[in-house]
C-alpha cells in the first residue's frame, strides 16, 4: 500500500488499496478502514479538514481494525 503525506493537525498519513483505507495519525494510531469505495478516498484527499473527515465520513460507517 502506497502512503501519501497529508497537511493536517491530526491525520499523517493515507493510504488506500483493494478497498482498504488507512489512515495513521500523528499520535500513533493506526486504522485500516474496511470497503471503502474509492470515491470516499477521493474525498477523503480533497477535504480541508482531514480529521473533521475521519469522524463524519469514516468512524462508526466503516468496519475497522486498529492496528496501533
Amino acid at each position: 500500500m502506497k502512503f501519501i503525506p497529508v497537511s493536517s493537525s491530526d491525520v499523517r498519513e493515507i493510504g488506500y488499496e483493494n478497498s482498504i483505507l488507512e489512515v495513521h495519525f500523528h499520535s500513533g494510531g493506526i486504522y485500516r478502514y474496511l470497503h471503502v469505495p474509492e470515491m470516499v478516498y477521493n474525498s477523503f484527499l480533497a477535504a480541508s479538514s482531514k480529521g473533521t473527515f475521519v469522524h463524519q465520513h469514516l468512524k462508526d460507517k466503516y468496519a475497522f481494525q486498529r492496528l496501533r
